[in-house]
């Protein structure tokens, strides 16, 4: 294993346990194994409920979650992780980034989260990066277009995703914000 040394692998520790929870078949395979060949014992799991059976019956020393599933939301994935093992380092991954689900999946534990297409690299690299290390800054920032989504997103995770407590607060029309929040994020 001394690719897998070179690649980091010796700063992890005895306990080498990753779970990936996905429910992008393809991409969770290809990732699978692309982390398997960097020394570590991966379990995977396509959605929210069966992540939270692997996380009781044995709760990894590292993750990588999905946001967003078909059952529900890769949050209470980390959080299942973050109460049963609290020094297991998670990270969400996600098509759907945005600033305020970034801080709630900090707050419950997850030390990094990366907009999907991420490469198996980046995704090692967040996981064994050190307390108070830093991620690279963005090549490309927000667009004014994007700061805005993100706004909208932070108050509506602030409001614990309820849209008429957000429409409220942002002084928009119900229907307005559902549209804004069921596309896709602008570049």
């Amino acid at each position: 294993m001394p690719e897998a040394e070179s690649a980091g692998i010796a700063d992890i520790g005895d306990d080498r346990s990753l779970l990936i929870v996905d429910d992008d078949r393809p991409f969770l395979t290809r990732l699978a194994r692309a982390m398997e060949s960097r020394g570590f014992a991966v379990e995977t799991a396509e959605s929210v409920a069966e992540g939270l059976v692997k996380v009781r019956a044995n709760p990894p020393a590292f993750a990588v979650v999905d946001m967003r599933l078909g059952d529900g939301n890769g949050l209470d994935v980390i959080e299942a992780i973050r109460q049963r093992k609290p020094d297991s380092k998670a990270i969400i991954l996600t098509g759907y980034g945005n600033i305020a689900t970034a801080v709630t999946a900090v707050k419950l534990g997850a030390v990094d989260y990366l907009s999907k297409p991420a490469d198996a690299d980046e995704i090692m690299a967040a996981l064994l990066r050190r307390a108070g290390e830093r991620a690279d800054p963005p090549e490309n920032p927000m667009s004014a277009d994007r700061v805005r989504w993100e706004h909208i997103q932070r108050v509506y995770e602030l409001c614990d995703r309820n849209v008429s407590e957000t429409a409220r607060r942002l002084n928009m029309h119900r229907r307005t914000l559902q549209r804004i929040l069921a596309k896709r994020a602008p570049k």
